[in-house]
């Protein structure tokens, strides 16, 4: 696993410049956040009341005056401490300047008249930190504040070879604080960044800007202060797929580092493929593409070292690699493209470390029926999955879920007006639970510490170890996926309702996912066609799992219970997202929505289209739920 330190800086009292009001609270902010929220291993704090910091050679002030800071990078940056796929972040809130074409940020004591000698020139930091041995540094630069700004003139003129700099604002404008929020403006909405999960998730480079340049400025003037537009420099620029927090990142992230460091291989840019395929690892270390590319890299080493001088020394964070190194020789494998696929292959031995674990799968028959309901076609299929912990020797399977484009809804003609108007809409990645939750799980769940609200472990009409629990009212369900969100470090939630019908089609364009007819045989409903079958409806839940599953190895979306969606109910399509996202409005207490159908409801209810609009608080014997997560999965 990689690691990561950091750096926070937050200066309020300056000697001989403007007192800022909230530096020092926005550095306290991002040293908990990177503490106890994203457990980083080490955070090294300066403020103007911080303690002693801790170094190999003893204790060191932390007021971050000129030779304090001095100190601190020459002497715990003589030498590196940490490797490649490692990550340093350096935070400062406080007074920046741009002198005599240089960056320079201000500790407590500069002195204004002598920049040159008093600062901290922000290449000088950078320089340290690079001996730090990770090869992806991180600066967050909350320092253009003064006269209720943070600094005269806006930071970004130097380049920092091999970093990522995110800056408060662009050059020429000012940071500001916000006393109702009592924090910068920037750091307020770049802990909010750092904090979105799911399908939100801002875990990569280039969406983390994408949100500041939206949500920055839009916050200044809502509290009446001038423009504020923060920006980002990478070098190189393929870094801005580079996924900064790998627990929260989206599959669709992972994917992205992967075609990065694809292009970096074919170009022969060994080291710097390295270290993203390492990164690509630290998301999923059970990605067969990356442990296949790291293998080959170093494949071409080995063959090169007996037929071309050594390279230099190279310098962490940056590309390394020289233009005259020669093109791999004709026996080792080219590298090919990586491809959106579920990984199913035995993992081979990652270089200079443990070997992955295999990914887990499964083994299903899906069926077809005819017109008549019959079963005429049958398919054996498997399917990645992951296992979630709930204590209590109790566990959750999720499937795997690959993104695409679906036809949501029903044509014209077909199902009912709120199916329509049916629309194109595309669905990234996403783990689901391979059944609804059951009781057992649901006892588990609910005996782990309450969040927001009480669940009763004992909830269920039809009693069951292994039958879907059911009376859950949407609040409930939410609050299930909050508890094991936070015993498990992962994002779950209730799916949105087009990620619900997307997995529950599994590629098919039938009113269900085994064709266009539904009978008692094949799923847990209420018969309507004929006498001759009422008899196998037992007017209770069935086990989960007793019924064939659909294409992507999901069991009962068709019949047993209800499932909640998280959206909020509308009567139609119009307007609807096409990004797979949650449709909610501006009233929190509106409908919500039911997807399935269940067991006491005839095939039409549980047709894959069929929606159902159900009050948030009333949880009848026929409504249940499953959850999604949409965190990156390291086993």
């Amino acid at each position: 696993m990689s690691k990561n330190w950091a750096i926070c800086i937050g200066i309020n009292a300056y000697y001989n410049l403007k007192p800022l009001n909230y530096a020092v609270q926005d550095a306290v902010s991002m040293r908990d956040f990177f503490l106890e929220e994203v457990n980083f291993e080490q955070v090294f704090y300066f403020s103007d009341n911080s303690p002693a910091i801790e170094t190999p050679k003893g204790a060191l002030r932390s007021l971050p005056t000129y030779a304090n800071l001095k100190r601190f990078f020459r002497e715990r940056f003589q030498t590196s401490f940490l490797n490649v796929g490692d990550n340093f972040w350096f935070f400062f809130a406080g007074h920046g300047e741009l002198h005599e074409g240089h960056d320079y940020l201000m500790p407590i004591d500069v002195d204004p008249g002598n920049v040159e000698e008093t600062a901290l020139r922000i290449s000088d930091i950078t320089a340290a930190l690079r001996n730090s041995g990770a090869d992806n540094t991180m600066l967050l630069l909350d320092a253009c504040r003064s006269q209720g700004r943070r600094g005269s003139v806006g930071l970004g003129t130097d380049e920092q070879p091999g970093i990522v700099t995110i800056y408060a604002c662009s050059p020429r404008e000012s940071s500001y604080e916000i006393e109702d929020l009592e924090h910068g403006v920037f750091t307020h909405v770049l802990l909010e960044g750092f904090r979105l999960q799911g399908a939100n998730s801002r875990a990569t480079v280039q969406r983390l800007d994408q949100y500041l340049r939206y949500e920055v400025p839009r916050l200044s003037q809502r509290h009446g202060k001038p423009i504020q537009t923060p920006y980002t420099a990478v070098e190189p620029l393929s870094k801005n797929c580079l996924i900064l927090l790998p627990q929260r990142a989206r599959l669709e992230d992972v994917e992205a580092l992967k075609n990065a460091a694809f292009r970096a291989e074919t170009k022969n840019e060994f080291d710097f493929a390295q270290q993203l395929w390492v990164r690509v690892l630290a998301a999923s270390m059970v990605d067969q593409d990356a442990i296949e590319a790291l293998q080959r890299i170093a494949l071409n080493r080995a063959q090169q070292s007996s037929t071309a001088a050594p390279s230099s020394p190279t310098t962490a964070g940056s590309r390394s690699i020289a233009d005259s190194v020669a093109k791999p020789p004709s026996q080792v494998p080219p590298p090919v493209p990586p491809k959106n696929r579920v990984e199913r292959l035995e993992q081979p031995k990652v270089p200079d470390g443990p070997p992955p674990k295999k990914a887990s799968t499964f083994d299903f028959e899906v069926v077809r029926v005819d017109g008549q309901g019959n079963i005429t076609h049958r398919e054996q299929k498997k399917a990645e999955y992951r296992r979630a912990d709930l204590g209590q020797g109790v566990s959750l399977d999720l499937v795997m879920i690959p993104g695409g484009t679906f036809q949501m809804g029903s044509p014209t003609g077909q199902g009912n007006a709120d199916e329509r108007p049916q629309h194109s809409v595309t669905v990234s990645s996403f783990l689901m639970g391979k059944y609804p939750v059951t009781q057992t799980q649901w006892k588990a769940v609910a005996a782990l510490s309450k969040i927001d609200r009480d669940l009763d472990p004992d909830l269920a009409n039809f009693k069951g170890d292994d039958r879907p629990v059911e009376q859950v009212v949407w609040d409930d369900a939410v609050e299930f996926c909050k508890r094991l969100s936070k015993k498990t470090g992962r994002d779950y939630r209730l799916p949105s309702e087009a990620e619900w019908e997307y997995a529950c089609r599994a590629g098919t364009t039938t009113a269900f996912y085994f064709g266009d007819k539904l009978t008692p045989k094949i799923a847990q409903c209420k018969s309507n066609f004929g006498m001759a079958l009422v008899t196998m409806f037992s007017g209770q839940t069935s086990l989960v799992g007793s019924f064939p599953p659909n294409a992507f190895g999901l069991y009962d979306m068709h019949g047993n219970v209800w499932e909640w969606c998280l959206d909020h109910w509308h009567e139609n399509y119009d307007g609807a997202p096409t990004d797979g996202s949650a449709w909610l409005s501006d009233d929190d207490n509106t409908k919500r929505l039911l997807r399935g159908g269940s067991w006491y409801y005839t095939p039409d209810f549980c047709r894959s289209a069929s929606r159902l609009r159900h009050a948030r608080g009333d949880g009848l014997n026929g409504v249940g739920f499953r959850v999604v997560c949409v965190s990156s999965w390291t086993l």
